[in-house]
C-alpha cells in the first residue's frame, strides 16, 4: 500500500524527505496522521520518526521551510515546528522500558520496529516511509489497517504489559473508541479491567485531559459506559458512580440516574460542542444520591438536589483539576437553576420568568438547552407533549426579555447616585434601597425604566425619612 500521491498534496512531506536524505536519516510519518489519512479525516498534527536525532532532523526541516523556529525539548529528545496550518513533531526512534511505580519510561535509541512496538494501539503504530524508493510505502507490522476496517482498538503487544507500563493508555483506549465509534478488542478491554487501579499513578491533569476528549466525542455516553464497565470511572469520579442503580421500596422505583445523566449528556451534545455545557449536563443531578428520600405518600424524592449539586460543584472541579474560574461558575449556575424553567411549565408568570432571566443572565440560552436535554422518558409521546409546553416557556422568556430587559440587568439607579442624592455615607441602607427597586422590577410593579425607578426611589426616600414631604429628589 503506497500513499505517495496523498503525501504530495502537502509539500511538507517532500521537504522532510529532502532533509532526511541530506542527513542520511531513515525517516517516517507515523501515528495519528497515518491513521487519519487512511480514515480520510483531517489532521493538523504531523509526527515524524527518524532513526537518528529527531532534533537534528527538525533543524534541517526548518531550513527547508524557510528558516522557521524550532522548539526543542532536549529532555525528551523531541522538537517541534509550527507552520500556519500544521504542527510538526520530530523524535528519534526509540525503545522504552518502565518501572512499576512510574509511567515515565527509560528511553534508549532504537529502530523503527522498536518505535512501533512502544505505540499504544495498532491503529497508531503504522508508519509511512519518506525514504528514497520506498517513499509513500506503508509499514504496518500489527495489521493496523485491518483493525481500522474492523473498527477495533487493540494493543500492538500484550495489553497487560501495555497498560501496566503506561496506565494512561487505558483512558486513551476509551477515548479513541468514543471518538471513532470503535469497539475495544476483548482481551484489551479485559486487561483494562485488571489494571484499572494502576490509573492512580497518573496525574489527574492527564486523566481529565482524556476525559474531556471523551465528553467532547459525538456520543459521549458510549465512552462513559466503557469507563464504567471497565472500572476506570470509579478510580477518579466516585460521585458519578453513586448515581448508578435503582432502589425499590413498596414497588416504587426511581430511575437510574447514571443512565439518565448519560442520556442528558448525549442530548446536549446534539445541540452544542461547548465542553462546559456538557459538564453541566454531567453534574446536573450529581447530588441526587445525597438527597434521595422515600415518602410513602409520594414515592421517591430528591428535594434540593439542585442546590446541593451547586454546592458540590466547586469541590468536584478542584479535585479533578478542572479550572476554578468562570467555567466552574457557569457549570455551578446551570446545576443550581436546571429545575427552574421546567417548573415554569405548570404556571408561566411574568414575575417568575423575570426572576429566571435575572438569575441566568447571559447564560439563559445555555440553561434552556440543558433543560430541553433533561426532558427524557421511554414514552416518546410524553416527551413530545412536555417539549410543546416547554416551547411556551421559551416564547414567554423572549416576550418578557424584549419588554423588560432583565437578562443582563443593570440597576436603573446606581448606589453612587443614591449616595449623592441624599448625601449619605456608603452604608447598608444604600444596598437595601437598590434591592427594593430591583425586587419591584422583577415583580412587575414598575418597568425596568429609569423614570419609574426614580419615582419609586422618591417614595422609598420619603418613607425612610431621607427627604422631607416638601422636598424633591435632586
Amino acid at each position: 500500500m503506497n500513499f505517495a500521491e496523498d503525501l504530495d498534496k502537502n509539500d511538507v512531506f517532500r521537504k522532510v524527505s529532502a532533509a532526511a536524505q541530506h542527513l542520511g536519516a531513515e525517516t517516517y510519518a507515523v501515528g495519528g496522521f497515518v491513521r487519519d489519512l487512511i480514515l480520510k479525516r483531517p489532521c493538523k498534527d504531523l509526527d515524524f520518526v527518524c532513526v537518528g536525532s529527531g532534533i537534528e532532523l527538525a533543524e534541517e526541516v526548518a531550513k527547508q521551510l524557510g528558516g522557521l523556529q524550532v522548539t526543542v525539548f532536549r529532555n525528551f529528545g523531541t522538537a517541534m515546528i509550527k507552520t500556519e496550518e500544521y504542527e510538526l513533531e520530530f523524535v528519534g526512534a526509540r525503545k522504552e522500558s518502565y518501572r512499576t511505580e512510574s509511567r515515565k519510561p527509560i528511553v534508549e535509541d532504537g529502530t523503527l520496529e522498536d518505535d512501533q512496538q512502544r505505540r499504544d494501539f495498532t491503529i497508531n503504530a503504522m508508519a509511512i516511509s519518506l525514504n528514497g524508493k520506498s517513499y509513500g510505502d506503508l509499514v504496518d507490522p500489527f495489521d493496523g489497517v485491518g483493525h481500522l476496517k474492523k473498527k477495533l482498538i487493540k494493543t500492538p503487544l500484550d495489553p497487560a504489559i501495555t497498560f501496566s507500563d503506561d496506565p494512561l493508555r487505558m483512558m486513551r483506549a476509551v477515548r479513541f473508541a468514543s471518538q471513532l465509534n470503535f469497539d475495544i478488542d476483548g482481551d484489551t478491554f479485559e486487561a483494562i479491567g485488571r489494571n484499572a487501579e494502576r490509573l492512580k499513578i497518573v496525574s489527574m491533569e492527564r486523566v481529565i485531559d482524556e476525559l474531556n476528549k471523551i465528553i467532547l466525542s459525538p456520543v459521549p455516553s458510549y465512552g462513559f459506559k466503557l469507563l464504567f464497565h471497565s472500572g476506570l470511572l470509579k478510580q477518579f469520579f466516585p460521585e458519578m458512580i453513586a448515581l448508578h442503580g435503582v432502589e425499590y421500596v413498596d414497588n416504587h422505583a426511581h430511575k437510574d440516574n447514571f443512565f439518565h445523566t448519560l442520556q442528558v449528556l448525549d442530548n446536549v451534545s446534539k445541540m452544542s460542542d461547548d465542553l462546559w455545557l456538557r459538564w453541566a449536563a454531567l453534574l446536573h443531578d450529581i447530588a441526587k444520591p445525597a438527597t434521595k428520600r422515600f415518602d410513602k405518600n409520594i414515592g421517591w424524592t430528591f428535594h434540593g438536589h439542585e442546590d446541593k449539586g451547586a454546592r458540590m460543584t466547586p469541590g468536584i472541579f478542584r479535585r479533578l483539576k478542572l479550572p476554578m474560574n468562570e467555567k466552574m461558575e457557569f457549570v455551578q449556575k446551570l446545576v443550581r437553576l436546571h429545575l427552574r424553567p421546567i417548573a415554569l411549565v405548570k404556571e408561566v408568570t411574568d414575575s417568575a420568568v423575570r426572576r429566571l432571566l435575572f438569575e441566568a443572565g447571559e447564560d439563559a440560552d445555555a440553561l434552556m438547552k440543558l433543560c430541553r436535554a433533561d426532558i427524557t422518558s421511554k414514552n416518546n409521546e410524553k416527551v413530545t407533549k412536555f417539549l410543546r409546553n416547554f416551547e411556551k416557556v421559551e416564547q414567554k422568556m423572549i416576550e418578557v426579555e424584549a419588554k423588560d430587559q432583565v437578562r443582563n440587568f443593570q440597576p436603573p439607579v446606581t448606589g453612587d447616585e443614591i449616595i449623592k442624592m441624599f448625601n449619605l455615607p456608603p452604608s447598608k441602607i444604600i444596598g437595601d434601597i437598590k434591592e427594593e427597586i430591583k425586587e419591584a422590577i422583577l415583580d412587575g410593579k414598575i418597568k425596568n425604566d429609569r423614570q419609574e425607578a426614580l419615582q419609586l426611589l422618591d417614595a422609598i426616600a420619603r418613607e425612610k425619612g431621607l427627604i422631607k414631604p416638601e422636598e424633591t429628589i435632586k
